[in-house]
């Protein structure tokens, strides 16, 4: 027998009588139930009926927006590429791959080498250093943005949860566990913390002065009092609160021997959360002391001769990975960095010269007569 559906009974996505509705429960002709629709809803988001606009591109608003973003640009790139040089910037590669490196007879450290190996560098500064220095540590060829390298940490074992503390998660492996003890802390990324000691020396005549270094104020905020904490129990006591955990393989100490001051000690050392915040690059640099300046009437770091002694423990020549120590001053951009003066200059020359170019051909072609004769 044939069935005949209305034109209503079409759009709604049913026929009046007891037929299956697609999608949905069967509805009877006499039911008194809700009707369900496949229909979207009246508005003008779901039947597309929402206000455009359809700007039209013309010689009069494409033109000036090439010559405005151009000498926009132009002048803010030269200020950011300006300040980025006025940045003083030393830096020292102290790997020792070349044979007459003072650090050459280190090259072959191992992470358990006892007594560690020592060097020195001497160095000279050309140009006083006058604000607030910054010493950093960086390293090449280092990939800490490894998927399973990144993921190798146990975040509730280092915001002190006890239970993380002897438990660590699995994503630590292979550095969860060492002679059935957990690790602690647990994982690749704090087994392989950098652990080289730097110390910087002023020499007058012969004479060396040591250079305050600053540990504390290295580290976010945020990691220092958020995500960072030791175990819950007698603070004072750190020996008692990681009881029952053992050192991670290539730590020459536990955790709670990292530094004698309490408050920057265990999983709150600074050193310890500095290196724990992985660099996306192979090629990378991370704040290691501070040199603040103590008067406005001298440099932080006057121009002269200096040493940088180096307690070399962090192998890197079997991956061929390089150590560099840089000095640097910063200013309200940051460090120094001429990359993006450089965009910025490099984006408004460009649009600056389409400017011109599209000027002239709209001069020499646009008021050309466009229409075409149809014949008769």
């Amino acid at each position: 027998m044939a069935v005949s559906y209305s034109a209503k009974e079409e759009a709604d996505g049913h026929p009046s009588g007891g037929v299956g509705v697609p999608g949905g429960a069967a509805v009877g002709g006499g039911g008194g139930g809700a009707v369900k629709t496949r229909k979207p809803d009246n508005t003008a988001f779901k039947q597309q009926r929402l206000p455009a606009w359809q700007p039209i591109l013309t010689a009069g608003t494409v033109l000036p927006a090439f010559f405005i973003i151009g000498l926009i640009f132009i002048p803010i790139g030269i200020g950011i590429f300006v300040t980025s040089n006025n940045i003083r910037e030393y830096e020292i590669d102290y790997t020792g791959t070349e044979p007459s490196s003072p650090c050459n007879k280190c090259l072959n450290v191992s992470w358990d080498s006892t007594p560690p190996c020592t060097c020195t560098i001497n160095f000279t500064l050309e140009h006083s250093f006058e604000s607030n220095v910054f010493m950093y540590y960086g390293l090449s060829n280092f990939y800490q943005n490894h998927r399973r390298y990144v993921k190798s940490r146990d975040d509730s074992q280092l915001n002190g949860d006890n239970s993380s503390l002897l438990n660590p998660s699995k994503e630590c492996e292979p550095y969860r566990t060492n002679e059935d003890k957990p690790i602690a802390p647990c994982g690749a990324i704090a087994n392989s913390m950098f652990n080289d000691t730097l110390e910087l020396y002023r020499i007058d005549n012969d004479t060396r002065t040591p250079i305050t270094l600053i540990k504390k104020g290295i580290a976010w905020w945020t990691d220092k009092n958020v995500k960072f904490r030791n175990p819950t129990g007698d603070g004072n006591n750190l020996t008692a609160l990681f009881q029952g955990t053992t050192k991670p393989v290539n730590w020459p100490k536990p955790v709670y021997m990292l530094d004698s001051e309490p408050d920057n000690n265990g999983f709150i050392n600074e050193d310890f959360i500095v290196w724990m915040r992985t660099a996306a690059l192979p090629t990378f640099r991370k704040l290691y002391r501070l040199i603040e300046r103590k008067n406005n009437f001298q440099p932080t770091l006057q121009a002269g001769k200096y040493s940088l002694d180096i307690a070399y423990n962090y192998p890197v020549h079997s991956f061929d990975g390089r150590k560099r120590m840089i000095l640097s001053t910063i200013s309200w951009m940051g460090g120094k960095n001429p990359f993006l003066g450089i965009a910025y200059i490099t984006v408004g020359s460009i649009c600056f010269f389409l400017g011109v170019v599209l000027l002239f051909i709209h001069h020499k072609y646009g008021n050309r007569n466009t229409s075409a004769d149809i014949p008769n």
